[in-house]
């Protein structure tokens, strides 16, 4: 075991599919055209030195290392700006090369400081290799005179050009002293990631490298990717951690829990400690990028809160008691046993994780279904993604996106709908403005001004700022433009839909009601914007649509998916590369966890409950006999604890106290039942309820899969043994046996196996494969045996795609005198869903708390000025919070986040919900917003609540 080492071609690959010929150094080596001489000498095993270039920016030609000669032609070109030619006859390494080169290098190494031994980049230096390479064994300049590498001179005085270490980011530092102006990490701020927070300040010898205006990078608009720590070859920008720790001696390559992007990392230990994660280009879905939370919140882990002993109490007025496993695993069985006996089979029932891996979520569905005796089984994406499941498996057949994120390299225009990727899904995003800043063009639907919206370099060509609520009559509006303009694509419709379908619809969209003219009223965007974005996305060459919470948080959640779907059937934009419809997942695994069965109504595989031919596949391979009907979804479940007829619940990695909606009613609801157990790494909100404590492991400690928003399936895999001393997936199978059940799976691969033995649309996956190809996306089978990118190719996976009618109905969360307001909510960069993790790193110098953002129109009329604690009361409750004043949100609308339990905002949403999933309506609360002194009394006994649920026996601190 070792470092993976990815080979550094200097250059991007070209895309052309016309290939050249040519001689480097006597080799021949055929690339394709457009490739630089350096890629194409490393293509070939020959590395070219070279400081400014690297693979991942384009090139630049500043270094003056990689100069080559080539025959006919006079002087020394730069091999990274020199494409080949056909013919072309290359040498890197001649008598004038050498002599230039070693020239080039002293005039670097004379303004450098020679701390080589007790530098945390000795061993991982470009400068230190390429110094060897070059054969430099002496520097002619010395080292006096004008220099950036000491604060005094040699007479003592203070040196104006030197600048000392910037160490206010939390996870890396900036020591101009050793920046040799290679402009590595600027590019890479701007080509990869798109903030453009770095430039060069100064002239000649007075260059330097500069977060914004001269400023810390802490202050900065640095969103602390990593780009440019990755790019660096020096000691300039380096992690703290390897400051802290030295240099990694072994990597392995595993998948970021947080977001649904699912990147791919190298996490690097030293031992069994992670000196830091490395994005990995071959990565098919970050391509080597990453953003702050995967590339450093990873601290977690080895937090002091952490869990790591089971813990059991009778009540939940009393202190934890540390228990050994068989204890904990006894005491369940026995309770849920006797709940059953007492109460009735369905009295008891669980809910999956969205940051477990498929292979555990997999097997919490089966305890339940094969151990608890039912279906009431439900997961975190009934309060998210549940209607995009609905909505594009009516239409298309299917419930998952359409495309891979390499597909939106071909898009012509951008649509995001209820989406906030710079905060949400970072690294998409920057793939994303890359597009636009090639040409692509954006439509955004929001009702705020994010950084989507207004990015720079990428602004969007039309926000269309919709009231909360009215994402159907927008969509709808859209429609109605292409239609009556006869901007739809008739061929396309009529060979790959039902046409009669498509005539119904079109009639009712073509009605004057659903007119821009009309839908202006509703929704506050002008007729004109709506004409004009509609235009664009029907004509505009390749339209994709990418969507968030802001589509399914509502109450006609599912409609607006179907909605979104009918507008890329109506324009064609289905079935091949740069097109599509992609849901962007909010969690690292909320789309496995729906492909395994997580929902109360379908097996694995989104098969129904009720069919006998897929109940029998289980049911032979799991000796028992499965229950048909649907079981109880989560609000189901608390709504019948509440009722007094479901008594106890298994939660693996959830947090539903903290992140469903109407909060009251969720405590209520688990107040009400006899055993609650909670397996997760932290004493979480939910936990306060709860009579058992299993700690859970990290991504770090285990094997397995997630499944991304891509259909992407990546493996995950241990770095390290797991601090509670066992996997997530080992300890549900350890409850499932003494529960009774035969379960010996030796290794998560042997339930992925099982899940292909059983699940058509994963039928060829096997670690077998994920090993070879890296990670495939399904649909994995005969038909796709490595796979499918591209969804809908040639036809729907129903047949006919389904045009669907997409009438709105307003929700019935209307404001008034009380409450005038609309509250929406959403996300922030550093912070993840409800901040468990990401409230354990340092990522809380950027989110230190939940703010509410509110238009200055509002706030003067309130007394409100920037920084106040205000009231925000909703018909549901109230709580109080800090007012961030801004012209992001609209006149009559609030924002806020939710990563905070101080701030409880889900105390605030009601239980308005989507008519055919149940998804909470987040995204459209009336509220009345008023000046505070101090916390809500329900903030007050929550807090105590808290306090008295965390005391565990012998501690004498609470556990947070």
């Amino acid at each position: 075991m070792g470092l993976i080492q990815e080979i550094d071609f200097g250059t991007p690959a070209s895309k052309s599919e016309k290939q050249v010929t040519l001689t480097v150094d006597g080799f021949s080596v055929t690339v394709p055209e457009g490739t630089s001489i350096m890629r194409a000498s490393m293509e070939a095993g020959i590395a070219i030195p070279k400081l400014c270039a690297t693979d991942m920016v384009d090139a630049f030609g500043s270094c003056r290392l990689c100069l080559v000669e080539i025959e006919g032609r006079a002087g020394t070109p730069s091999s990274c700006t020199t494409p080949v030619m056909p013919g072309m006859v290359v040498k890197t390494q001649t008598e004038r090369l050498k002599t230039i080169r070693k020239g080039v290098m002293e005039l670097y190494i004379s303004d450098h400081p020679l701390d080589c031994l007790t530098c945390a980049a000795n061993g991982d230096c470009e400068l230190q290799t390429q110094a060897g390479a070059v054969g430099l064994r002496d520097v002619r300049y010395g080292y006096e005179g004008d220099n950036h590498v000491r604060a005094r001179d040699g007479e003592g005085d203070k040196n104006i050009r030197w600048m000392p270490k910037d160490e206010s980011n939390p996870y890396f530092t900036y020591d101009p002293s050793k920046c040799i102006v290679c402009s590595r990490c600027v590019r890479a701020c701007e080509e990869v990631q798109g903030t453009f927070a770095l430039t060069i300040e100064g002239r000649g010898f007075d260059s330097r490298v500069s977060p914004g205006m001269h400023q810390p990078f802490l202050d900065s608009e640095c969103v602390s990717c990593g780009a440019c720590v990755q790019a660096c070859p020096t000691a300039t920008l380096t992690e703290k951690s390897v400051i802290k720790i030295g240099q990694p001696e072994h990597s392995v390559v595993t998948t970021c829990a947080y977001c649904g992007v699912g990147c791919s990392f190298k996490a690097e230990m030293r031992g069994d400690e992670l000196v830091r994660m490395v994005p990995w280009k071959d990565g098919k879905a970050n391509r080597g990028h990453s953003c702050v939370k995967g590339r450093f919140a990873y601290g977690y882990a080895t937090h002091k809160e952490r869990i790591l002993n089971p813990m059991v109490r009778e009540a939940i007025d009393q202190p934890w008691r540390e228990v050994s496993w068989d204890e904990a695993f006894a005491h369940i069985a026995k309770e849920f046993r006797r709940i059953q006996y007492q109460y009735g089979r369905g009295a008891i029932g669980g809910i999956t994780s969205s940051r477990c891996t498929n292979e555990e979520t997999y097997l919490v569905q089966k305890l339940i279904r094969q151990g608890f005796g039912n279906n009431n089984v439900d997961t975190c994406a009934r309060v998210c993604h549940s209607p995009t499941g609905y909505g594009l498996g009516q239409t298309y057949g299917t419930s998952a996106g359409t495309q891979d994120f390499d597909s939106v390299e071909d898009s012509d225009v951008i649509m995001v709908i209820g989406a906030n990727p710079s905060a949400a899904h970072p690294v998409f995003a920057s793939r994303m403005k890359k597009r636009i800043r090639q040409g692509a063009r954006l439509i955004v639907l929001d009702p705020r001004v994010t950084e989507t919206v207004d990015s720079v370099h990428a602004k969007a060509d039309y926000h269309l700022p919709l009231k909360p609520g009215t994402n159907v009559a927008v969509v709808t509006a859209l429609a109605h433009v292409i239609v009556t303009e006869g901007l739809f694509d008739e061929q396309f419709i009529r060979e790959r839909c039902d046409w009669s379908e498509f005539e119904d619809y079109a009639s009712f969209v073509a009605e004057e009601r659903h007119s821009p003219e009309e839908v202006e009223k509703l929704s506050g965007v002008s007729a004109e914007l709506i004409r004009d974005a509609a235009r664009l996305y029907a004509t505009g060459g390749n339209g994709a649509i990418y969507y968030g919470l802001g589509v399914t948080e509502h109450s006609q959640g599912s409609t607006t998916v179907i909605a979104i779907a009918n507008l890329a059937m109506l324009t064609g934009n289905i079935g091949r590369r740069g097109v599509g419809v992609n849901p962007l997942r909010g969690q690292n695994n909320v789309q496995g966890s729906c492909d395994m069965g997580s929902f109360p109504h379908e097996l694995p595989g989104y098969r129904h409950v009720s069919g006998d031919a897929v109940r029998d596949i289980y049911e032979s391979l799991w000796g028992v006999k499965l229950d048909n009907e649907p079981g109880l979804r989560i609000p189901n479940m608390l709504d019948a604890a509440v009722e007094g007829t479901f008594k106890g619940i298994y939660i693996q990695g959830e947090d539903i106290l903290q992140s469903d909606p109407d909060t009251k009613h969720v405590s209520a609801g688990l107040a009400a039942m006899e055993c609650v157990v909670v397996q997760d790494l932290f004493l979480n909100e939910t936990a306060n309820y709860a009579h058992v404590f299993l700690p859970g492991s990290t991504f770090l400690e285990k094997d397995g899969t997630f499944t991304n928003a891509e259909r992407r399936i990546n493996r995950v895999r241990k770095v390290m043994a797991p601090k509670n001393g066992y996997g997530d997936w080992e300890v549900t199978q350890l409850l499932a046996q003494a529960m009774g059940l035969n379960w010996t799976y030796a290794h998560p691969s042997e339930i992925m196996d099982e899940i292909a033995q059983t699940t058509p649309s994963f039928a060829y996956v096997s670690y077998d494969l994920l090993e070879e190809k890296g990670s495939v996306q399904w649909p994995c089978n005969e038909k796709a045996p490595e796979g499918t990118p591209i969804m809908h190719i040639g036809g729907f996976v129903r047949g006919k795609g389904k045009f669907i009618r997409t009438e709105y109905v307003a929700t019935d969360e209307k404001t008034g005198p009380r409450f005038p307001l609309l509250l929406t909510t959403g996300r922030i960069l550093s912070q993840y869903n409800v901040g468990a993790q990401t409230r354990r790193t340092d990522n809380v110098v950027w989110h230190a708390e939940d703010r509410l953002e509110i238009h200055p129109h509002d706030a003067e009329q309130r007394g409100i000025r920037d920084g106040d604690w205000v009231r925000l009361a909703s018909r549901a409750g109230e709580t109080t919070l800090r007012a961030l004043i801004t012209e992001r949100v609209a006149p009559g609308v609030v924002y806020t986040t939710f990563h905070h339990p101080d701030t409880q905002a889900n105390v605030i949403t009601t239980d308005f919900s989507d008519w055919a999933t149940n998804c909470p309506e987040y995204k459209v609360t009336a509220v009345q917003v008023s000046p505070s002194n101090g916390p809500s009394a329900w903030q007050e006994e929550y807090d105590e609540l808290s306090r008295r649920s965390r005391r565990i026996e012998g501690h004498l601190e609470a556990a947070e």
